[in-house]
């Protein structure tokens, strides 16, 4: 058995690990901003076809 040899794959498959963690970790924090961002804009654009139409929307005909 080569010990050095199996000492080194396996600092190399824990950097490898700690790296692609890294980068989800990163690739989570976009989404998550993104999200944010993206429910602000919607709110933002809804209050605005209110604020432009304020009667579209609160009227609901029903027929039975």
């Amino acid at each position: 058995m080569d010990i050095p040899a199996l000492s080194m794959a396996m600092s190399q498959a824990s950097l490898l690990q700690d790296a692609n963690l890294s980068v989800m970790k990163m690739a989570m924090d976009t989404a998550k901003t993104n999200a944010a961002n993206m429910t602000e804009m919607l709110s933002q654009t809804s209050a605005m076809q209110q604020s432009v139409q304020p009667h579209l929307g609160s009227h609901i005909d029903v027929r039975v």
